[in-house]
């Protein structure tokens, strides 16, 4: 946090300086009355003299006002001992209670209040008016102006390069995090921060919240301090140094995606590539792992060879996602077009979504058209010619076949189960209309789809809980997050997921990709490893962020479980 500041304590006065210097009080001004010589305070008293005899203006006792400042207010009322430093600019009304002080070149405009004791940081732009642009037909500027104004509470610290958008009201004891965008309203005690600005914690709890609530983002931050501290550790168990190969778990076969996840988890724990591999031979190891001919990364058989790159399977299509996002990650892609896309037709890609088995198998079907879609981002990253209309037809099919009572692909099981029809929604979302940031077409009921699902204690009690349910649960809820539509449930949904989810951590080990279940102890996916690390640190911060603290955890997934729509060049 950056911030308002305070005097050095320096109780001496300063000597007159020379014309050609600028006044450091000018900028850190809260010390003004007991350092500044007796000509420059007569000067403020006077400047201040002339600022009150204008309509509309009132300076409190103490107040301080840098002639470096530009004021062109229609009312101007401060509090006492509030400072105004050097380069800010200040119009419309503006209003402050006692001990306020606007840093050097902080923004006010508008309609605005301040309460007692806001400190506002430097750079800082707080706009209580807004540009109107209903009528597309006439230049922005042309159009009236509206104002909501903004409100800002008492004892509020605004760090330094803050927004705050007009209408806001930001409560009593809270703080804005340095850089924050602030677009709805700040609850009373509350520390947000982030573009636009999302709860990190409490700096005071309000008293009638949840137990524990006020304990969530330490509690976050954490666990990720401790999957950090343990990352290495991670990966180092699932190295098999014989090999030079990652496995998903000790004594499990190595696999292609197993490679993609280590690269991935130490991209979310460390930062940086899998320390036990040199990053430029794990590029070169998955470059060579595609094939010239079919721009496939076939299936890892036992021994480490690769099958027959001729077949395609749904290993072949996974590792479109996986190796191509490790490879991304890493900072370099595939060697070869992907013929998936460039050598299919947009009837012929048609015709393959038409033949899915979306009605049976509707995760499956989901799956390929994630591939299609990833195979298209990468397809444009390396500048193929791809045939005409292909994307258009990849949504034109998901958008006509979206069923309006679901807003997802398929049907409802007979037993009622929503399993296939969610778990394969992620997957077709993922690749497709989150990948490319295109907007859903039925929101809302996917948000009702998914919350439905979400109580279905045949995959929700805690110990039927996997990776795969819980994310397919969490990404539709946080991609359908700006609709406001059934918020209060989407969060209570993310933080009972979320609470699961913290406890499954396994100390040196990470997550196993399922919880160990009373119906089957035994079970090999509950062994932790690479693929359930993966998925549940992504999951964890999709939870978190619907609840507005992922900040918290200090890390963002950049690869296959990215939130950001993918750029179509390289980063």
């Amino acid at each position: 946090m950056s911030g308002s500041g305070s005097g050095s304590g320096n109780s001496s006065p300063h000597p007159p300086l020379p014309r050609d210097f600028v006044d450091p009080l000018d900028y850190s001004p809260w010390s003004f009355w007991t350092e500044a010589d007796e000509s420059a305070q007569e000067r403020q008293r006077e400047a201040q003299r002339r600022l009150s005899a204008r309509p509309g203006h009132e300076l409190g006792e103490g107040c301080f006002v840098s002639e470096l400042a530009a004021l062109d207010n229609d009312e101007l009322r401060l509090g006492d001992r509030t400072y105004i430093a050097a380069g800010a600019y200040l119009t419309g009304s503006l209003r402050t209670g006692a001990d306020c002080s606007i840093n050097p070149y902080t923004v006010v405009r508008g309609r605005v209040e301040l309460g007692d004791g806001v400190r506002i940081g430097a750079h800082s732009s707080i706009l209580g008016f807004n540009h109107s642009m209903s009528d597309p037909n006439v230049p922005v500027f042309r159009q009236p102006l509206t104002t909501k104004g903004i409100r800002v509470g008492h004892d509020v610290w605004v760090g330094s390069h803050v927004v705050i958008l007009d209408g806001v009201t930001v409560g009593d004891r809270s703080v804005l995090a340095a850089g924050a965008v602030v677009t709805k309203d700040v609850p009373a005690g509350a520390i947000v921060g982030g573009n636009p600005a999302k709860h990190i914690r409490w700096r005071v709890p309000p008293a009638d919240a949840a137990p524990g609530s006020e304990d969530l983002g330490s509690r976050l931050a954490a666990f990720a301090d401790l999957a950090r501290a343990q990352g290495v550790g991670i990966l180092d168990r699932c190295w098999d140094a014989d090999r030079r190969l990652f496995t998903d778990r000790p004594g499990a076969a190595p696999t292609v995606r197993a490679q993609a996840d280590a690269i991935e988890v130490a991209d979310l724990l460390l930062g940086m590539a899998p320390p036990q591999l040199p990053a430029d031979e794990q590029v070169a190891r998955l470059r060579g792992w595609q094939d010239a001919a079919t721009g496939r990364v076939p299936r890892m058989l036992p021994d480490g060879s690769l099958a027959d790159p001729a077949k395609l399977d749904d290993d072949s299509a996974y590792h479109v996602l996986s190796a191509g996002y490790a490879l991304d990650l890493l900072g370099s892609g595939f060697p070869h077009p992907l013929t998936l896309v460039t050598e299919s037709s947009a009837g012929e890609l048609a015709s393959f979504c038409d033949a899915l088995p979306w009605e049976t198998q509707a995760w499956r079907a989901g799956a390929w058209a994630d591939a299609l879609g990833t195979a298209l981002l990468w397809s444009r990253r390396r500048g193929d010619t791809q045939p005409a209309g292909l994307r258009e037809a990849l949504f034109g099919w998901l958008v006509t076949h979206a069923d309006p009572a679901t807003g997802m692909f398929g049907r409802i099981a007979a037993d009622g189960s929503r399993l296939q029809l969610v778990n394969g929604f992620y997957r077709a979302s993922r690749g497709t209309f989150a990948q490319f940031a295109v907007p859903l077409p039925y929101p809302e009921r996917v948000v009702d789809t998914v919350l439905a699902h979400a109580q279905d204690v045949r995959y929700f009690r805690p110990d039927r809980h996997d990776a795969c349910n819980i994310l397919d649960v969490a990404h539709p809820l946080w991609l359908t997050r700006g609709s406001g539509y059934r918020t209060a449930e989407v969060e209570q949904t993310a933080r009972r997921l979320l609470d699961a989810a913290l406890e499954r951590w396994v100390a040196g080990e990470g997550f196993g990709f399922r919880a160990r279940s009373n119906d089957d102890p035994s079970l090999t996916a509950s062994i932790p490893g690479l693929q359930g690390t993966e998925m549940w640190l992504a999951t964890i911060w999709y939870l978190a962020d619907l609840l507005g603290v992922s900040e918290a955890l200090g890390y963002r997934p950049r690869g296959v479980h990215r939130p950001e729509p993918a750029p179509l060049v390289c980063e």
